[in-house]
């Protein structure tokens, strides 16, 4: 299992600002590896991002995402207690789910 991703989620204004950290290795399958061999590729594909079980951000990812990516998005209709959560698939097949309340 990766690591937790770090959330924050604060309402500022009339909208709801997250911001996510999440972490993966976001390796291309181009670069070699000190033994000359090819990096597998290992990359996020989709993200896709709930308020209170409805979606307010879906994201198709390829392989132009730096390691350990940071998202910031915000919408509007959220308000503080909400929950949020955020879920990614990779390329291989593996899969994460975080969640954190609106402060």
């Amino acid at each position: 299992m990766p690591n937790p991703m770090r959330m924050r989620a604060n309402v500022e204004g009339d909208a709801v600002v997250v911001r996510v950290l999440m972490s993966h290795p976001e390796d291309t399958g181009l670069m070699k590896a000190p033994d000359g061999k090819i990096i597998p590729a290992h990359f996020i594909q989709s993200v896709i991002c709930k308020n209170n079980d409805k979606n307010v951000l879906t994201c198709d990812w390829g392989t132009a995402i730096s390691k350990n990516p940071f998202l910031e998005f915000r919408f509007k209709g959220g308000k503080s207690g909400d929950k949020i959560s955020v879920t990614w698939l990779d390329n291989k097949g593996e899969t994460q789910t975080d969640t954190t309340t609106v402060s």
